[in-house]
């Protein structure tokens, strides 16, 4: 059995700069580790507290404050545990890694309350629905694959936050786009929620910092095989900068458009285009520091089968 906490302490200082912010707003910043539900709870029972005072969720603060946690794990019973087979690729008792299929969303939500990820996890591990979120430091969209790190402790899930704050924790993808990339680069662009449709995202001037690295692996008459590193984790990052490039990801239909066909196309290709109904993204290598033993560990998968199809056909 996994070792777990009873409970973990947190203390952070209130940047000067935030003086006015409401306490718990300065929580959800200084702890995004946890949900402001979670937070405004643990506010409520006096868990939180500010230079040793416990204070109400809308009082102001004034900066400089020292603000301690006093995290306790709380059980969720409402994601309930699937018998849904996994692709372990690493495990010990304080983290484990996935390779994630597309096609399987990682969250419960209002239109997929059972069958994801997280219902896998907890049959796996059942302890995980003491943590927050099940452990899961970041997530991949439902039709992308790939690897992904789940912490096992609370001691675990605080030292992988702590690193993806601090943009430790390595990340790279393959993405098979439209058009052709001339070279790599870097995409500095703030992502926020569209204005309009509020399920996309969009670059905004007034968004949140959203940066993507790129090289280019290989051109194709139409399109370009990239390998992309993440230097920020924001949704939907990697295809929305892609198409402000003008180079959207393959099978992307939210932010890419109709497939587009090189000339002379041969059927099969012209057909495998028309019939990849998910974005061509994969996270191939996951690398990140362990947060107990402090060992450098790094994994890196191949892509799935219907992406190296695709890429063969197109290689022909």
């Amino acid at each position: 059995m996994p070792k777990t906490d009873t409970y973990q302490t947190f203390s952070a200082t209130v940047p000067l700069e935030w003086a006015g912010h409401r306490l718990d707003r300065a929580a959800a910043l200084l702890f995004p580790e946890f949900s402001r539900s979670q937070l405004q709870k643990w506010i409520k029972s006096a868990q939180l507290s500010c230079d040793g005072q416990v204070l109400k969720s809308k009082e102001c603060l004034k900066g400089g404050e020292c603000l301690t946690l006093i995290a306790t794990p709380a059980e969720d019973h409402r994601t309930e545990p699937e018998n849904i087979d996994l692709d372990i690729v690493y495990e010990d008792e304080d983290i484990l890694v996935v390779n994630k299929p597309a096609g399987l969303v990682v969250h419960p939500g209002a239109g997929n309350p059972r069958h994801t990820l997280v219902n896998a996890l907890l049959y796996h591990c059942p302890t995980l629905n003491t943590l927050p979120r099940a452990g899961l430091i970041h997530r991949l969209d439902k039709d992308t694959s790939g690897l992904l790190v789940i912490a096992k402790t609370l001691t675990a899930h605080t030292h992988l936050i702590r690193q993806m704050q601090k943009r430790t924790i390595k990340r790279e993808y393959l993405a098979l786009c439209q058009g052709l990339v001339t070279a790599g680069g870097t995409i500095d662009a703030p992502l926020g929620r569209h204005a309009q449709m509020r399920t996309r995202i969009a670059v905004q001037e007034q968004g949140r910092e959203a940066i993507t690295h790129y090289r280019v692996v290989e051109r194709f008459k139409a399109h370009t095989l990239l390998r992309v590193q993440l230097e920020t984790g924001r949704t939907h990052q990697i295809r929305v900068h892609l198409a402000h490039i003008h180079h959207p990801i393959v099978g992307d239909a939210t932010y890419g458009g109709r497939p587009k066909f090189p000339r002379e196309a041969n059927p099969d290709l012209i057909q495998a285009l028309q019939n990849f109904h998910r974005q061509a993204l994969h996270a191939t290598q996951l690398g990140l520091t362990h947060p107990v033993s402090g060992e450098m560990l790094a994994w890196s998968v191949p892509c799935p089968e219907d992406m190296l199809h695709l890429i063969d056909l197109l290689r022909t």
